[in-house]
């Protein structure tokens, strides 16, 4: 059943009682990185193992994700800053426990490529808090893994 979320802002992201941050450098440059967060949502499952579905709605104001296990998102788009950032907040999800939940994805140029960073801001009651921090190696690899994916898929 989908619950629907706390409407935080961007600035969740640096106050979020759980803040897990990943950050990897790739070869493309950040205009195609930012294209394939931002403008290609669809492509997502071609790159994001875990994702299934990726569309835009709303006109692209927001965004419906499914996750393989079939978590789903309804999220609204805060911040589409090409090619720097990318950010959005999740309003509905039948994942258990999430209260407040906001992805921000910051790119900086690195020589040719890029440094992408991903922070995965959430709040929610402890045992989820708990949970989400004992996940951490397990996101942070399903974040290594999407953006090399990516990377390669850019260089296509």
């Amino acid at each position: 059943m989908a619950r629907r979320l706390r409407p935080v802002d961007v600035d969740f992201v640096r106050s979020a009682p759980v803040r897990l941050v990943f950050a990897r450098e790739i070869a493309a440059p950040p205009e195609p990185v930012f294209r394939a967060l931002a403008e290609d949502v669809a492509g997502w499952t071609e790159w994001f193992s875990a994702v299934t579905l990726a569309r835009p709605t709303d006109g692209g104001a927001g965004r419906e994700v499914r996750l393989r296990g079939g978590t789903r998102f309804a999220e609204t788009i805060l911040v589409s800053k090409a090619p720097e950032a990318y950010a959005y907040r999740v309003d509905e999800t039948n994942a258990p426990g999430a209260r407040a939940l906001v992805e921000e994805w910051r790119l900086v140029p690195a020589g040719a490529g890029t440094r992408v960073q991903w922070t995965f801001a959430a709040d929610g009651p402890p045992v989820f808090r708990a949970a989400l921090r004992l996940a951490r190696p397990g996101i942070g690899k399903a974040f290594r893994d999407a953006v090399t994916a990516l990377d390669r898929r850019l260089a296509r």
